[in-house]
């Protein structure tokens, strides 16, 4: 599923789920960088779309307080 189609809840499950790879049995070290990479971009897009749904409340909150 690409990133730009998944809801926020969906991204941080995938990115959950990337994080418990780091703790499984499944671990590999070199698998380790690859699977960083890829969880730091999910994070950084998590992160984005936190500050955007931020700022549409911001905005909202302001909107009923006139």
């Amino acid at each position: 599923m690409s990133e730009e189609k998944m809801s926020l809840n969906q991204k941080i499950e995938a990115l959950d789920k990337q994080v418990e790879w780091f703790y499984s049995d499944e671990f590999k070290l070199e698998e380790a960088t690859e699977k960083y990479k890829a969880a730091v971009e999910l994070a950084k897009d998590v992160k984005n779309d936190l500050e955007n749904l931020k700022n549409e409340i911001e905005v909202l909150a302001e909107d009923f307080s006139k």
